[in-house]
C-alpha cells in the first residue's frame, strides 16, 4: 500500500511511520508535508521519499492528483479538520490522529462528509484495537458478569507525562490545541460507549487547574530550570531530568528531531520543554471528574488525574452476576463472580506503543484499504458520537451544570442552521 503522511511529528514518525519500516512489504510511504524541516527531513530520508514529494505544507500535497491509495493525517489537533475535509473530497482512504477537531460541529461535518463519499476514515482511537481492551470488550459481550450496572474508571497519568504533554507540551493550552477531556481522555469517552453499547444520555464535570501555576512555585525557582534555580536537583519536574539522558526513548526523544544531547540541551536553553512547570502558559486542568448516564441507567464515575507515579488505566466493571477489575499496564483482568468463583485472564500482548494498539490499528487499516472496506471500528460516524461525549464533559465543567447528551448535539446543529 502506498501511503502519504501530514505531520511528521511523534506520532506520525514513530507510531505509524515505524510500522513502515518494520513492514516495508505492507506500506511504503511515498510522500510527506510537514512545517518544520529537520521532522520533515528526518522523515523523508528514512522512508526514501524523493525532493519532489516532501512538502512544507499540507496543501501543496493535497493540491496535487491523488497520489497514493492511503493518507495518514498526524498534524496539530487545530489542523485537522481542512487536509481532512480535502483528503475526502480527493478520494484518500485516511487515518485520522485524534481529536478529529477541537470544535464540535467540525467533527460532525467531518463524520457527514466521510459518510457522504463513502471514505474509508479511521480515527485513531486506538485503545479500541489494543489486544488488552479487546479482550475485555469480549468478556463484557458475553456477559459473564450479566448486565452491566455501574463502571468506576480511572485515567493516571502520570506526574511526568503530564508536565511533559500538558504543562510544557503542544498540549498544554486548550487555545492552541484542545481541552484536556478531549485531547487525553476522549480514548476513555470512546472506550467507556464501545463497552457499553448504549447511548450516552447525560454528563456531569468537574475539574480545574489546580497545581501547575505561578503561586505554586517554589522558593528559587526560575523561569528555566537551567537558568539558576536553587531547587532543581530536587525537583521531579527538572528538565535536566528528563531530557539531557542519553535514552532515546519518549519523552526525551519528543523535543528535537535530532537525538544529540547537544540538540537537546538547545531545546531546554531555548524552547518550551526547558521551561519551569510553575510558569508556563498552560491552562488545561490537572485534574478532572466525570459522570456519565447511559441508557438502560448505566452509570460511569471517570476520573483523569496528572498526579500518579505511573502511566496507566484500571477500573472495576459491575454488573448483575459479578464485577470485573483490570490495570492494563499490568496486563490483567480479574472476573470475580458472586457465586464465589474468581478468574485471572492476562490477555495475548502485541508488539508497538499503547499496548500494542499502534501496531494492531495499522495492521486493520492497511487490510481495509486493501480490502477496500469502507467500515472501520473507529470510523468517523462511531467516534464523532464519543467526542460529543467529550465535548459535553467540557460544557459541563465549564458551565456547572448537567448537559444533555441530544440537546446539545441538537443545538449544535441549530446554531450552524443559524450561521448558514
Amino acid at each position: 500500500m502506498k501511503a502519504a503522511l501530514i505531520g511528521a511529528g511523534s506520532r506520525g514518525f514513530y507510531a505509524y511511520g515505524s510500522y513502515a519500516l518494520q513492514y516495508p512489504h505492507e506500506i511504503q510511504f511515498v510522500a510527506v508535508a510537514e512545517p518544520n524541516k529537520e521532522k520533515r527531513e528526518k522523515f523523508a530520508e528514512a522512508h526514501h521519499i524523493p525532493e519532489n514529494m516532501r512538502f512544507e505544507d499540507w496543501t501543496e500535497l493535497l493540491e496535487k492528483e491523488q497520489l497514493c491509495e492511503a493518507l495518514l493525517i498526524c498534524s496539530p489537533d487545530r489542523a485537522h479538520y481542512k487536509p481532512v475535509m480535502k483528503a475526502i473530497e480527493k478520494g484518500y482512504s485516511i487515518l485520522l490522529e485524534k481529536p478529529m477537531s477541537p470544535v464540535p460541529i467540525e467533527t460532525l461535518e467531518i463524520a457527514e462528509a466521510a459518510e457522504k463519499h463513502n471514505t474509508l476514515l479511521t480515527v485513531c482511537h486506538v485503545m479500541r484495537y489494543a489486544p488488552f481492551y479487546q479482550a475485555l470488550k469480549e468478556i463484557v459481550d458475553r456477559k459473564v458478569i450479566g448486565e452491566v450496572v455501574s463502571i468506576q474508571w480511572n485515567e493516571n497519568v502520570g506526574y511526568y507525562h503530564h508536565a511533559h504533554s500538558f504543562v510544557r507540551g503542544n498540549w498544554r493550552n486548550s487555545s492552541e490545541s484542545s481541552p484536556m477531556i478531549l485531547q487525553k481522555s476522549c480514548h476513555d469517552m470512546d472506550m467507556l460507549a464501545w463497552l457499553i453499547g448504549t447511548e450516552c444520555k447525560s454528563v456531569s464535570s468537574y475539574g480545574s487547574l489546580t497545581y501547575f501555576k505561578k503561586e505554586n512555585a517554589p522558593k528559587g525557582s526560575t523561569y528555566r530550570c537551567l537558568d539558576g534555580c536553587k531547587v532543581e536537583k530536587e525537583c521531579p519536574y527538572s528538565a535536566a531530568k528528563w531530557y539531557l539522558n542519553d535514552r532515546d526513548v519518549w519523552p526525551a526523544n519528543a523535543i528535537s528531531a535530532n537525538a544529540s544531547l547537544e540538540s537537546r540541551l538547545k531545546e531546554i536553553q531555548e524552547g518550551p520543554y526547558g521551561r519551569c512547570v510553575y510558569h508556563c502558559d498552560n491552562d488545561v486542568v490537572d485534574h478532572q471528574v466525570v459522570n456519565l448516564l447511559f441508557e438502560n441507567d448505566v452509570t460511569v464515575a471517570f476520573t483523569m488525574t496528572a498526579f500518579t507515579n505511573e502511566i496507566f488505566r484500571d477500573f472495576k466493571i459491575m454488573g448483575t452476576k459479578g464485577e470485573i477489575s483490570g490495570n492494563d499496564v499490568k496486563n490483567k483482568i480479574e472476573i470475580n463472580y458472586f457465586s464465589g468463583q474468581k478468574e485471572m485472564i492476562n490477555p495475548a500482548t502485541v508488539n508497538g506503543g499503547h499496548m500494542g494498539a499502534d501496531t494492531s490499528i495499522m495492521v486493520d487499516f492497511i487490510r481495509s484499504v486493501n480490502e477496500k472496506d469502507r467500515g472501520s471500528l473507529t470510523s468517523a460516524s462511531v467516534s464523532a458520537q464519543s467526542h460529543m461525549i467529550a465535548y459535553a464533559a467540557e460544557e459541563s465543567r465549564v458551565s456547572g451544570a448537567m448537559v444533555s447528551l441530544k440537546d446539545y448535539v441538537k443545538k449544535l446543529k441549530m446554531t450552524k442552521e443559524e450561521v448558514l
